[in-house]
């Protein structure tokens, strides 16, 4: 096998649940600096390694909405300066920049009804911070289900990364060193599988000589050894002491990045690093497949099922409560035909609080974040019911204008 017969897609997924950064400078600050520090590295690791560096870096729209807030970057002035990072990684074009949701949703367990806007918000926070929309898109907690393909192209999106172990190829070879075509109701999308075992080793704690021995390893076992092989990592990029190491050395970009980048810089290093779009460009998949409902591990899940989030029964009743309050809000936008009107105000209110509801930390930790979301959910349904009482008022009034309330000469 030769070199460039093995190519490298390195993820990065960046969240932080709505209000955190401001809760964590005021209540945490030692842990608000670890994690804003996780932000600043990537641009300069890309750019000092420009030459050899692809790695992709995901970003939730409410985590960008926090760093564009002036408040923000003014309380975090003294650590990092934000609005020069963001600078970085606009300049930084060996970053592939990834679509994540706007609140960082589990879209399997959200509405389909908010789906488009989930997309399109994400997709606009991206664009407003780096001047470019993604092209891929990294399904939150790695949450995916087929039924989303038809609103991710509509999105924009020109593939979709999965976990593997959820991939079911057609021909039933399990070889996730390979993109898929998956379809769903006539549209398709790319399907780029993770390597699950490695991401995890990407997470915790690698040296590039067992990165490098486990890919080869791992490789020369899969079902198709003399093809190309895309071996794809992803993992969380501030969450853990390996990856919010302060101690640049003994961390992610100072124990494994920098040194496999010098390893491929001066040429001892198999792997290739590359960015997906630019492979998909280059080698169109033509094997279809199915993917499997799932997410990824994390605790004691499997991630077969989204049990981290809906396994208890407060979290399923949290699920259908924000189902029931987009099913309201739908109902009353289709009853205001004017967003200018008196209910306009109130709806916009609310959407923002059932969107926020949506986000996937209010669930994750069990029973505990639940709270977090009631509060969104209790606003929203305060602002539904003020909504409902000027949309009434307003038919009230537009019926009296029809002559309807009585006759006027």
């Amino acid at each position: 096998m030769t070199r460039t017969d093995i190519y490298h897609a390195l993820g990065l997924h960046m969240h932080q649940p709505p209000g955190n950064l401001r809760l964590l400078i005021d209540a945490n600050p030692w842990q608000a600096e670890e994690i804003i520090r996780c932000y600043e590295r990537v641009p300069r690791y890309a750019l000092q390694y420009r030459d050899v560096a692809r790695l992709h870096v995901g970003f939730s729209g409410i985590l960008l909405e926090q760093l564009l807030d002036p408040e923000i970057v003014d309380r975090y002035r003294h650590i990092v300066d934000i609005p020069e990072m963001l600078g970085r990684y606009r300049e930084a074009d060996n970053i592939e920049l990834i679509g994540m949701g706007y609140s960082h949703p589990i879209f399997p367990l959200i509405p389909h009804a908010d789906w488009s806007e989930q997309l399109a918000l994400g997709r606009a926070q991206m664009e407003q911070a780096f001047g470019r929309a993604p092209r891929g898109f990294w399904p939150p907690e790695m949450a995916f289900t087929m039924a989303m393909i038809p609103a991710l192209v509509q999105a924009g999106y020109d593939y979709v990364v999965v976990d593997g172990v959820h991939v079911r190829p057609e021909d039933g070879i399990s070889d996730i060193f390979r993109p898929y075509i998956a379809c769903h109701d006539g549209v398709c999308i790319n399907v780029v599988p993770r390597d699950r075992d490695v991401s995890n080793a990407q997470e915790s704690g690698l040296n590039p000589r067992w990165f490098r021995d486990e890919v080869l390893w791992r490789t020369a076992g899969s079902p198709r050894p003399d093809e190309r092989r895309l071996v794809t990592t992803w993992s969380d990029g501030e969450n853990g002491g390996w990856l919010r190491q302060t101690h640049e050395p003994s961390g992610f970009f100072g124990h494994f990045f920098a040194p496999y980048m010098e390893q491929v810089r001066d040429g001892t290093c198999p792997i290739i690093p590359v960015r997906l779009a630019d492979y998909l460009g280059r080698v169109t998949p033509t094997a279809y497949a199915q993917v499997q409902t799932g997410a990824w591990n994390v605790g004691s899940t499997s991630g077969e099922d989204l049990s981290q989030w809906a396994g208890t029964e407060r979290q399923r009743e949290a699920v259908a409560d924000v189902a029931r309050l987009s099913a309201r809000y739908w109902q009353l936008m289709r009853g205001s035909a004017d967003a200018t009107a008196p209910c306009g105000e109130p709806l916009s209110r609310a959407r923002r609080f059932i969107l926020e509801a949506e986000t996937s930390c209010f669930l994750f930790w069990g029973d505990s974040w639940i709270p977090y979301l009631q509060a969104r959910t209790h606003n929203a349904s305060l602002a539904l019911d003020e909504a409902e009482i000027a949309l009434v008022q307003l038919s009230h009034a537009d019926a009296a204008g029809l002559g309807l309330g009585g006759l006027a000469e």
